[in-house]
């Protein structure tokens, strides 16, 4: 649970956090193959997609918008963008390494914020950003994501909650 009487910063940081950690939760425990089951057809969302999905928002946010890194998709399939990717995967596509890859992108997207005030800017679509605007956009990207989760996983086993 984020902090109640937090300062701004550390209010948004706490909220991303848990919602990481919300998502990691709703994958804990499972196999590959439960990672794999899709929702209800015809929607093909699986857990795998999202977090897969969810390495590549942190990447496309954190790198490419906030700190003007060149780095390319990672999941992006093709005729997809990158702001789709990871909903889509291969037969060998892991959990493991679906979480290492989540992973490494929130450690790098942490990085990154570390040295960065709120009210830093980056280029984006022709304006400026605010890191503080980009905190925002995660924690709805990745409560928006978790309700899925949530959903996915009372499906799988029938565990609800965070």
């Amino acid at each position: 649970m984020p902090p109640l009487d937090a300062d701004e910063r550390a209010s948004l940081e706490s909220w991303l956090d848990f919602y990481r950690a919300t998502l990691a939760q709703k994958c804990d425990g499972l196999t590959d193959g439960q990672l794999r089951e899709a929702a209800v057809p015809p929607s093909p969302l699986t857990l795998l997609g999202v977090v897969r999905h969810m390495a590549e928002v942190e990447r496309s946010w954190f790198r490419r918008v906030l700190a003007e890194e060149d780095a390319p998709p990672i999941f992006a399939a093709e005729g997809t963008s990158a702001h789709d990717g990871g909903f889509e995967f291969d037969a060998d596509a892991t959990g493991e390494q679906a979480v290492s890859c989540w992973r490494a992108e929130i450690a790098r997207a942490e990085d990154n914020c570390a040295a960065r005030g709120l009210d830093h800017t980056s280029s984006f679509h022709g304006g400026q950003v605010t890191l503080r605007w980009i905190y925002q956009h995660m924690i709805g990207e990745y409560a928006r994501h978790c309700g899925h989760a949530d959903l996915l996983r009372e499906r799988i086993d029938g565990r609800t909650g965070v």
